[in-house]
């Protein structure tokens, strides 16, 4: 049955996300259970005169490859080389990447071995970075009934959530996005506090950026970065955490001149441990952002919605974004999310010693409409 939200998803994809224009070559990287939405992007493709490029993933081969990818057999080495020199060709040529994630099963990489992981990962980390940074691209998670049972919803609700929190008015919203982008640009210190939290960093120097549609679907967040080396403290986050196929709860960081000195969760302590000691650039911090999606309330184990929500930051290990660029390179960027609603526990955020947020809603009365 035909659904004219998908149309209507596919016009603001290929229009407000990427920008395309007459002539673009672009690449959909989907999940084969999104057929619907390429169907519909190809159809908006032959309006817009695009071309599309197709490259169809899925978890069980992803796991079936990394069992073929022996870090003690030399040629996985030159394989992984050749394969990304193919991946850099191919991306040259492209003006886009929209990518159409969605898990059947999010424990399937579960087994899989880290070392591999990390072979795969830092393999890849030209060609990842040459699409984040020098190329349009968007990300949209397909509702499958997998994601809709951790959600705790049906299928039925769980497909019209995501197309709603998805179809939102982005340039209402960037409106509001752009005061408060302003208000941290002028802000040089920032504090945390809250259950288990209390950190301090600089933002000095620093530029803001809004997003509201243009790389992720849904979206709604404002982020910076802090200065590498001055994030001092203690964040204890309370949205658990996906990697590697495993979920970490109550992860907990500490920082002493920007380097994570402890982590820990309630949990696999030594995997945790063995993500942030993928490469130097782990353990340090790459991103800060506020979540203001005022669609999105509650987590889904679905780091694309949780980071979104409304009265939530995240304070990203890992590599640092090219538009709020604070130095920090790594082969990682794990979003961990930090809830301060009431309900959650609460919490303060203040801005050159100034209260700027207080229990998820922002003071200041020019940012009202972007409290939950």
């Amino acid at each position: 049955m035909h659904d004219p939200r998908l149309d209507r998803l596919a016009q603001m994809l290929l229009t407000h996300s990427l920008r395309l224009s007459a002539g673009d070559i672009f690449q959909i990287n989907a999940i084969p259970e999104a057929q619907p939405l390429v169907k519909a992007l190809y159809r908006e493709a032959r309006r817009q005169r695009l071309y599309p490029v197709v490259f169809w993933t899925d978890d069980e081969i992803a796991r079936l490859e990394y069992d073929l990818l022996d870090p003690d057999f030399p040629a996985t080495a030159e394989f992984l080389q050749k394969r990304t020199a193919w991946n850099a060709a191919r991306v040259a040529d492209l003006t886009a990447v929209l990518t159409i994630r969605g898990s059947m099963n999010d424990r399937e990489l579960s087994g899989v071995d880290p070392l591999r992981q990390q072979l795969v990962s830092k393999a890849g980390e030209t060609v990842s970075h040459t699409i984040i940074n020098d190329r349009q691209w968007v990300l949209f998670y397909w509702p499958t009934p997998a994601q809709a049972q951790k959600a705790g919803m049906s299928f039925d609700d769980y497909f019209d959530f995501v197309l709603t929190v998805s179809l939102v008015d982005y340039e209402h919203l960037y409106q509001f996005e752009q005061i408060l982008a302003a208000r941290m640009e002028r802000t040089s210190r920032v504090q945390i506090k809250g259950p288990g939290t209390d950190l301090s960093f600089s933002t000095q120097g620093l530029p803001a950026v809004c997003c509201y549609g243009r790389r992720n679907v849904p979206d709604g967040e404002v982020y910076t970065a802090p200065v590498r080396d001055s994030v001092n403290g203690t964040i204890t986050y309370n949205v658990p955490a996906q990697y590697w196929g495993k979920t970490f709860n109550h992860i907990c960081l500490t920082f002493a001149n920007g380097r994570i000195i402890k982590a820990s969760c309630d949990g696999d302590n030594e995997t945790l441990n063995k993500i942030f000691d993928t490469d130097e650039g782990a353990r340090y911090i790459g991103e800060f952002s506020f979540g203001v999606n005022p669609m999105i309330q509650e987590p889904i184990g679905s780091t694309l919605f949780d980071e979104k929500i409304a009265g939530s930051i995240h304070f990203t290990p890992g590599n640092a974004y090219a538009k709020a660029d604070n130095g920090n390179r790594s082969a990682i960027h794990w979003d961990l999310i930090l809830i301060q609603r009431p309900e959650y526990g609460g919490g303060e955020i203040w801005l050159d010693d100034v209260l700027f947020r207080k229990d998820g809603r922002f003071v200041p009365e020019d940012l009202q409409d972007l409290n939950p």
